[in-house]
Formats: C-alpha cells, sequence, structure tokens
C-alpha cells in the first residue's frame, strides 16, 4: 500500500513538481525520426510530462521543440508554416499562421510582420524551447537545467544498426508508473500471458532449454540496488531440481528490459509520461548479433509479440476501453486464454487502464511477489525527494551505466544468481567502442 501523499508524489510530473523535475533530468524518447521524415516537414505535436510543445525539423534538417503556443495570440503553431531561405524574411524557422510571427529553432522570434520594420520588439520575444538530438530512430528531447545536461541514453538498442531493431510506441490512457509497474511484475506472466504463444514465436518462458518449470505461478523474487536502478531476480524451480531465473533490468527512471530465452530477440521498454494520466509506451525488439528477418519485422508491423496494431494514421492501439479491447468470450470460456484478449501487449493494457488513469495505491494489498514493483516505487520516490531537498542528482545519469541486458539462466540451486549471470547481463562492448569513435570525430549527433 502507497499513501495518497506517496502515490501523488509518484504521479505527479508536471513542471515543478519533484517527480516532473526529476524525470527533466534525463533524455527522453519523444519522437520517431519518421514522424519528421524530411527537411521542412510538417510540425507534430507532442504533449511531454504535462507540457504542449510543438516539434519541426528545419530545412536545414535541425530539429527545434518548442512550447506549442505563440507569444504573440497564443495560437498553436502545430498549424504554423515550416519555411526555408525562400521564404519572405529570408530565414529558416516556424511561422505562426495567425499573424505571422516566427521562430527558429531555439524559439527566438525572426520576424513580425505585423509590427513596423523599424520595431525592435521581436528582440524580446522568446518561447521555451528544448534541446533535441536523434539517436537510434529516435528523437529524444532534455527539458531540464542546462548545466545539468547528461549525455544521450547509450542503451544497446538505440546504438544497434537500423537493421538490427523495431521500434514502436503507443498512447497508453494511465500513468506511466501503471504501465511501468506491469514491465516490472513477473508473476502476471504466468497467467495473463499464458497464452503468449499465440501472440509470439519466440515464446519460451514455460519450457527454458527443455525444462518445465513447477513454481511457475509462485516465483520468488530478489532484488539488488545499482547505480542505475534495480536488478530484479524471480526464481522458479525446475523438474530436475534446479533454479530458473528471469532477470529483468529497470533503468531509472523509465526503462525496462525483458528477461531474454537464448537467441530470441530481446524485449525493451520506455515507459514516459505524456501527463499524470497517461503515457508514451515504447516498445522495442531487437537482436544485438544480427539483423532482424523479414518475417520478424513484419510481425512486429502488425502487431505481434510485445507491439501493438495501431489505427491508422495514429499511435493509438486498434483493441480501446471502448471496444473492450475485443475480448473473446468464447476463447476465455474454452481455456484457450485467460483474458480473451488478443495480443501480448493489449492484455497488459487492458489489465492497467482498467484500474483507471490513476489507480488508488492505498486500496491495494501488495504481497511478495511485488517486490520489484515496491522496490521501484522507493526509488522514485527517493531519488525525486534527494533531489528536492539536497539537488542531489538522481541515478542512471551517466550513459555508460546504461550497457546492460536481462537474462534468464538455469543455475545450481546453490549458485549466486548475480555472479554467474553478470557477463550474460552486459551489452555489446564493440557496440560501445564504435560509437566512442563516432562521437570524437563528430559524425554522431
Amino acid at each position: 500500500m502507497l499513501s495518497s501523499a506517496d502515490s501523488g508524489l509518484l504521479t505527479q510530473v508536471g513542471p515543478g513538481t519533484p517527480m516532473g523535475e526529476m524525470m527533466r533530468r534525463y533524455w527522453a524518447p519523444t519522437l520517431l525520426s519518421e514522424e519528421m521524415p524530411d527537411p521542412g516537414s510538417p510540425p507534430v505535436r507532442v504533449t511531454l510530462m504535462g507540457e504542449r510543445l510543438v516539434a519541426f525539423r528545419n530545412h536545414n534538417g535541425e530539429i527545434g521543440v518548442l512550447q506549442e503556443f505563440c507569444a504573440h495570440r497564443r495560437a498553436s503553431l502545430y498549424f504554423g508554416r515550416n519555411e526555408g531561405e525562400k521564404s519572405p524574411d529570408g530565414s529558416v524557422g516556424l511561422r505562426c499562421s495567425y499573424h505571422g510571427w516566427k521562430y527558429d529553432i531555439n524559439g527566438k522570434c525572426l520576424d513580425m510582420p505585423n509590427e513596423p520594420s523599424t520595431s525592435r520588439f521581436k528582440e524580446h520575444i522568446k518561447l521555451t524551447s528544448y534541446p533535441a538530438r536523434e539517436l537510434g530512430g529516435i528523437v529524444w528531447v532534455y527539458m531540464g537545467s542546462a548545466d545539468a545536461e547528461p549525455e544521450l541514453p547509450q542503451l544497446e538498442w538505440a546504438l544497434l544498426p537500423e537493421s538490427h531493431r523495431f521500434v514502436s510506441k503507443r498512447r497508453q490512457k494511465s500513468s506511466y508508473a501503471q504501465a511501468m509497474e506491469g514491465g516490472l511484475d513477473s508473476s502476471h506472466v504466468s497467467f495473463l500471458h499464458s497464452d503468449a504463444p499465440l501472440w509470439s514465436p519466440w515464446w519460451t518462458h514455460q519450457n527454458h532449454g527443455g525444462r518445465k518449470h513447477l513454481s511457475t505461478g509462485a516465483p520468488k523474487f530478489y532484488i539488488e540496488p545499482t547505480d542505475y536502478g534495480l536488478l530484479m531476480g524471480a526464481r522458479r524451480e525446475t523438474q530436475d531440481g534446479e533454479y530458473y531465473w528471469r532477470i529483468t533490468q529497470w533503468l531509472m527512471p523509465w526503462y525496462t528490459i525483458v528477461p531474454r530465452d537464448e537467441e530470441e530477440p530481446i524485449a525493451a521498454h520506455a515507459w514516459v509520461p505524456i501527463d499524470d494520466e497517461s503515457c508514451w509506451a515504447w516498445s522495442i525488439s531487437y537482436v544485438p548479433e544480427r539483423p532482424l528477418h523479414k518475417y520478424e519485422s513484419d510481425y512486429y508491423r502488425g502487431g505481434g509479440h510485445i507491439h501493438a496494431e495501431m489505427l491508422p494514421g495514429s499511435f493509438d492501439p486498434v483493441q480501446t476501453p471502448d471496444n473492450d479491447y475485443l475480448v473473446s468470450r468464447p476463447l476465455q470460456k474454452a481455456g484457450v486464454s485467460m483474458s480473451g484478449i488478443a495480443g501480448i501487449a493489449m492484455q497488459d493494457v487492458a489489465m492497467q487502464e482498467s484500474m483507471g488513469p490513476i489507480v488508488d495505491r492505498e486500496q491495494e494489498n501488495l504481497g511478495s511477489a511485488d517486490a520489484g514493483i515496491i522496490a521501484a516505487r522507493k526509488r522514485l520516490l527517493a531519488e525525486a525527494r534527494a533531489l528536492a531537498d539536497s539537488q542531489i542528482p538522481p541515478a542512471g545519469l551517466d550513459a555508460r551505466s546504461h550497457r546492460v541486458r536481462s537474462t534468464t539462466a538455469v543455475l545450481p540451486k546453490e549458485t549466486s544468481w548475480v555472479e554467474a549471470t553478470h557477463k550474460a547481463r552486459q551489452a555489446s562492448q564493440h557496440l560501445y567502442d564504435d560509437y566512442q569513435v563516432s562521437t570524437d570525430v563528430g559524425t554522431n549527433s
């Protein structure tokens, strides 16, 4: 159980809130690069941590992320025109369609055609703007203090060649915490996702290396704090008297990496707040050792595995609360599916959104299976308070700490799971060697 005050601290992410200010210290995955495919392409709306913004790629290929509303009469710049050097004033920037005020990628006002040509008024106008960088097919935005800007994340999937990964995002109508906690909850896998082989050809959770688990429904949890978040071990017994471990990585403040069985694609998530009651749920499937096969990327694109089918032209799933997530009661009644809901991702979404946008955590009754959720909540609250009270920077800002994976293992009972899986939890070092070289010569932005 979490008190109402602590639940509020956990879920309130707007400007000036302790959690919101802490989260602004991190680079936030915000847009797919393909949402702004070309220099001069139309602007894109985005809401991030309660702030309404507009992003645009100018005619020089640079990205600007500005407050959405023009400084003049507060019209939305989403309806603005992205202009190049051939514009009437010869500058590159985003022009408001209402009265023509124009801004560069840093929010500086470049032109005021409805003011006298001798006026210096524009020199005093600047919109709030945030730094934006591209990496891994994603536009990342930093909303914190300029003097505390960290390096871009060095998550393994973000540094891989494009051919090795598939990235999707969707809008979820629940707080980021609610969504992320689902990713930290290993015990629900044996129930809610008991039909997962229907939705994922790579699902091997129930039978690792040919050895079926005995205690599939009630794993024992072990939590190890790290300098970037938490390492979570869920232990189940096998038929031959060993332990099967599913080891999840949680990286501050919103990343999870799903345990990987053998050579299957790795799954990862980021749960980034849109506002207090909704979030962007990013899903990543990747294989460090090889490019994805076409049948794999096609499967993900169609909403398979951890991804979801979207309504055309949007980031909203086809399955919604309004259509009860297309639940099939016959499938459920027949025992083929626990929930009757198609898809691993949407099964999670249905449960998480069914709690309401912000669950009443005072009404929960948490048990031993919720150890990971409890630990993550405590860590987030402690880090937010430390920053608010003493200006102590939060954990996980060192980009080198992102060089990790999750894993699974079958180990003898007397073996230390942390020590035995250390090497398997390390990302590909050559990626970081190549990244460092490209950064040193200035080819990686």
